[in-house]
């Protein structure tokens, strides 16, 4: 697997912004290469929307910032879990845990 969080969030979110300063650490420490989407980018949001969109079809759930674990972001790609919303690192690095153990 080529597992990778991808990271969509605002440009306006502060949550977001608190989150930046740990969020792509504790993933490469868990083995996980980190992908930051700002909705504002509309290329790099083009690029991902279709995860974004097979996970929140109405984005009806989608919280600030929401992290997608994909395996195969690039090509076909496979979505492992999500953790939405802020939280703080040791919590955030246990959400991503979790989903990692659920993969297995």
């Amino acid at each position: 697997m080529s597992l990778a969080v991808i990271k969509f969030s605002s440009e306006e979110c502060g949550i977001c912004h608190r989150m930046s300063f740990f969020d792509q650490k504790v993933a490469t420490e868990l083995g996980l290469d980190f992908i930051s989407v700002k909705m504002q980018d509309l290329s790099a949001y083009r690029k991902y929307a279709t995860i974004l969109l097979t996970r929140y079809p109405d984005k009806a759930q989608l919280g600030w910032p929401t992290y997608i674990v994909c395996d195969r972001p690039e090509g076909e790609f496979a979505i492992v879990g999500a953790v939405k919303g802020g939280h703080p690192k040791g919590e955030f690095r246990n959400r991503l845990q979790a989903v990692l153990e659920e993969a297995e």
